[in-house]
């Protein structure tokens, strides 16, 4: 009796997060007609079909399909956590870690965590994926990153957290903004200044939310798709904007152009940073090292201020 191979059932796990054979043959890097060989050789093994493959309609997983990549995902992780576990006994770190990171603080939260677990594991394969919630969770599920960085904000219910730092909303505002100079503003202090709004989930939600909670409409200035491009319309004197917190924030625009952060008064908007993965999964070794990385510099951010 012919036998599965743990290689067929890794290509295999991975099918459902691909919209394509051509797609999914080249992320697992493998040729097209290899994955799909490979797919035909478990079919034969296991006697019934696991997925349909039409040009028009692409990759389509049947029931039996979906079980069998769950099951095989499981095989899968449980291996590799073998070998992790071996490695770790003789104090080695190695192989691939793959993060999701809101976009919102990925740049001020993950160098300083990988530039220092890279120094101390240069056999660890550090991959990244940046994006919104609507971005990260489908990833999450698909089962194709260890875990995600994400605000703890109208998060499902059915995934494990663990709280990196505490944060909250506070107003950031270009350097010769009247309140720049103040210890704290208000919401209505800013009421009929415009509002440069960052447009990405969770943080559009939040903002007005926030504005919702005291009974006022913000004066929408302009919508900014990214926090880069938010703090640049704010150095360029456009409006202000409410940003969460972030450890190692640059107190300059994206040009260089001075921007204060001021805490709001009262405050509001609180919230957590916190690394997220589905139930049904375990964290790898090398997974949970890097993630304790993450929080021993934000940590370390809180000893020296």
């Amino acid at each position: 009796m012919a036998k599965l191979t743990l290689r067929q059932l890794e290509l295999v796990s991975a099918l459902p997060g691909f919209r394509t054979m051509a797609e999914a043959a080249a992320a697992l890097h493998v040729s097209e007609s290899g994955l799909s060989q490979a797919v035909s050789e478990v079919e034969r093994i296991v006697g019934e079909p696991l997925c349909v493959r039409r040009k028009a309609k692409g990759l389509q997983m049947t029931p039996a399909g979906q079980y069998f990549a769950l099951r095989s995902r499981r095989i899968v992780e449980e291996a590799a956590a073998l070998v992790d576990d071996l490695s770790a006994s003789r104090g080695e770190i190695t192989g691939p870690i793959r993060v999701g990171c809101y976009m919102g603080f990925s740049a001020t939260v993950l160098p300083p965590a990988t530039a220092q677990f890279a120094n101390a594991h240069p056999r660890a394969q550090l991959n990244v994926d940046v994006g919104g919630d609507d971005e990260l969770l489908p990833q999450l599920r698909q089962g194709s990153m260890d875990f995600a960085l994400l605000y703890d904000m109208a998060l499902p219910a059915d995934l494990n957290k663990k709280v990196v730092y505490g944060t909250e909303v506070t107003a950031v505002l270009p350097a010769d903004h009247r309140l720049a100079t103040q210890r704290a503003v208000s919401l209505t202090d800013l009421k009929d200044d415009p509002l440069i709004l960052l447009d990405t989930a969770p943080s559009t939600a939040n903002t007005h939310r926030v504005f919702a909670e005291i009974g006022i409409s913000p004066r929408i200035g302009a919508v900014a798709p990214t926090i880069d491009l938010a703090r640049a319309y704010i150095g360029r004197g456009m409006g202000y904007g409410l940003l969460m917190s972030r450890p190692h924030a640059p107190d300059t625009s994206p040009e260089g152009l001075p921007l204060v952060t001021i805490p709001l008064r009262p405050r509001t908007g609180t919230a957590n940073v916190v690394a997220v993965w589905p139930r049904s999964m375990k964290l790898s070794p090398r997974a949970e090292a890097f993630l304790d990385a993450i929080i021993d510099t934000m940590q370390s951010v809180d000893r020296r201020s």
